[in-house]
């Protein structure tokens, strides 16, 4: 029987790891020795996990819930360590699958190794190259200890490579989020808002909003608000925001009719707002890459992206925090000047499939 535990630590985590779940549940379904236990480091009744959250990926609830939540990171790791190392004492585990690059990612991946146990993580391999990141220094430590190192593409095989993880442990599998967006094409649930305020299919841009230092730097975060919503014009900016990011947000846009803050959004809804978009701004890297997966054109609020895929073969450009460029690149998508995009090699939605299977070679090779 081959044994997998899957953390997740953050709600984005849980988007990444469901194709890997229904996965496991189909294999085992159809006899193959196979089981899992999904595991949160977080607590139950975290805000950030809706209630159509799960349901909306198509998978169970975790199963074992490590309750930590606390806003210091190294208090953060110290304690999912702890928590984690009592789940590792009493459930078996042949492998843990950690997920992308947290504080919590990366205290499961300390324990797992300390236990014997395989480590694997997947997206390995993603880089900032500036170590005075707290999230780069967690993605050198995990990928610097995970036995098997789960690629998305070939820049990030030639980064491990190079800070010397060895051609046996490194596996181009893909993008694994393609996966998801695969799976609920067809699911994708047309919100509530489009009625509200009449919206049109490909006439309006989504802006979302998660780093906090942006939001910290009022001066700048308003220049690029301004600049976002003049050159905008009359299409609409859909900006479905948080809390924290709404309140950072609000002063900001009191002047700008077209630019509308509205309430979260399930992950399904949220899908079909951006998978119907004119265009996208958003700081996030999960949202650009659903945005090249959709060919939707994305500007990225960043210097950077961990798939340069995204930039290179897809529909994302990078402006960093400058109020022209970002001006500049509104301007291209209303005026509809962009670039042509594709998909990127292996972002075709069969990554889990392809994880599981090398899974299952590496486990039958141990039995050799």
């Amino acid at each position: 029987m081959l044994n997998i535990c899957i953390v997740a630590g953050a709600r984005p985590n849980f988007i990444k790891v469901a194709p890997l779940v229904r996965a496991i549940t189909k294999a085992k379904s159809e006899g193959k020795p196979v089981d899992y236990h999904l595991v949160y480091t977080g607590a139950e009744d975290d805000p950030t996990l809706e209630p159509s959250l799960f349901t909306d990926l198509g998978i169970s609830a975790p199963s074992i819930y490590l309750g930590v939540d606390c806003v210091n990171l190294n208090e953060l790791t110290g304690r999912v360590m702890s928590e984690f190392e009592r789940y590792l004492e009493t459930n078996h585990a042949d492998v843990v699958i950690v997920v992308d690059d947290l504080a919590s990612t990366m205290a499961v991946a300390i324990v797992t190794k300390k236990h014997g146990v395989t480590l694997a993580h997947l997206v390995a391999g993603t880089r900032s190259f500036d170590i005075k990141m707290p999230k780069e220094i967690n993605r050198l430590v995990i990928d610097g200890l995970s036995d098997l190192l789960f690629t998305a593409g070939m820049g990030s095989n030639s980064i491990v490579s190079r800070e010397g993880a060895e051609l046996s442990q490194v596996y181009m599998v893909g993008n694994i989020l393609m996966d998801t967006l695969r799976f609920n094409r067809s699911r994708l649930v047309r919100p509530s808002v489009f009625e509200k305020l009449g919206l049109k299919e490909k006439e309006y841009i989504v802006f979302t909003l998660n780093r906090k230092a942006l939001m910290a730097d009022i001066n700048n975060l308003s220049g690029m608000i301004a600049a976002m919503c003049n050159a905008a014009g009359h299409a609409r900016i859909i900006a479905p925001l948080r809390d924290n990011a709404a309140k950072a947000v609000s002063p900001f846009v009191k002047e700008y009719e077209n630019f509308i803050i509205t309430s979260p959004m399930s992950y399904l809804e949220f899908g079909y707002l951006t998978a119907n978009a004119k265009g996208i701004v958003t700081d996030s890297g999960n949202v650009a890459e659903e945005a090249t997966f959709n060919g939707v054109p994305c500007i990225t609020l960043n210097s950077y992206t961990e798939h340069i895929e995204t930039v290179k073969y897809g529909s994302n450009i990078l402006v960093g925090e400058n109020a022209e460029k970002l001006s500049d690149a509104i301007s291209d998508i209303v005026n509809g000047h962009w670039k042509k995009c594709t998909l990127p090699d292996r972002w075709d939605g069969r990554t889990a499939e392809r994880i599981l299977q090398i899974l299952f070679e590496l486990q039958e090779n141990k039995k050799q």
